[in-house]
């Protein structure tokens, strides 16, 4: 058996991609945050882990970027997606009485503002590590409503008082599969290679030279993002997606050839790819 860490507690968006994976729900370990999920299995707490990486309408997880990039080293062997969508709820006591404080995360908030502004425009929102900790908390009392998924109301016995609330009906979130280094997946035909790529000093032309070691490859990216290494301001390292696999030979020189003009890169791993084929 394999045991998984994810973003937990019980009820998350990631449990029910993690669902999509493997059917042996004794081996999921829920963690409180994306850094103690992955640190699981840094110190050999879990062999895989599943955390959420970008979401079709928020963008990037920044703290799962930065975890991969900066972090003790790990590799993506896989990812998945998950349509997502939101419900308000509150405690079975509280069904019609006044909502001033709803707590959700971060991201799930962004997605149903309208909802909410139009709603309860004076209600004060709390942030959450996730959608289903905000559940938790709600049955636990700390305040009147969460915004979270329908199993995490199924979970924690709340009523649901307004069903797909999400501003954008069609939001998707991309989840990988991470573990220790030295597992790569064989090729498919239809795979992502991520890398990290820590250019020395901030120069004009810097992602234009990055980019051009693809392009004479031909190789497609699917996802560039620049995120800061914390060192000083202006220093900055990119993540990238590139459609194939690093045994392809056009992907392997494209990375080779980043390589050459980076102070350093971080393979992230390549792995099967949901979604459009190549």
């Amino acid at each position: 058996m394999t045991t998984y860490a994810y973003l937990g507690p019980a009820g998350t968006f990631t449990e029910a991609a993690l669902r999509q994976i493997t059917n042996d729900l004794d081996t999921l370990v829920p963690y409180s945050n994306v850094t103690a999920a992955l640190d699981a299995v840094r110190s050999g707490k879990a062999e895989k882990v599943l955390v959420p990486i970008e979401n079709s309408v928020e963008g990037v997880v920044s703290r799962t970027l930065d975890e991969l990039a900066l972090g003790t080293p790990l590799v993506v062997t896989a990812e998945t997606t998950l349509p997502v969508t939101f419900s308000l709820m509150v405690l079975p006591n509280h069904v019609g009485k006044a909502i001033t404080k709803i707590a959700t995360h971060p991201h799930a908030e962004s997605q149903c503002r309208s909802y909410v502004a139009k709603n309860y425009p004076q209600a004060e929102i709390i942030e959450m590590s996730s959608t289903a900790a905000a559940a938790k908390g709600l049955a636990d009392g700390n305040y009147d409503a969460a915004i979270a998924s329908d199993i995490a109301a199924k979970n924690y016995g709340l009523n649901i008082v307004a069903s797909n609330i999400g501003d954008n009906q069609g939001a998707v979130t991309r989840f990988v599969v991470a573990e220790k280094p030295g597992t790569t997946p064989a090729p498919t035909g239809n795979d992502r290679t991520s890398l990290v790529a820590f250019i020395g000093i901030d120069h004009a032309g810097a992602l234009l030279e990055i980019l051009t070691e693809f392009a004479k490859q031909d190789v497609n990216l699917t996802f560039i993002q620049s995120r800061p290494t914390g060192l000083e301001l202006g220093h900055y390292h990119f993540i990238i997606d590139a459609e194939g696999h690093i045994a392809d030979p056009k992907v392997a020189a494209a990375v080779e050839g980043v390589r050459s003009i980076c102070e350093d890169i971080r393979f992230l791993g390549s792995y099967p790819r949901v979604g459009k084929s190549n």
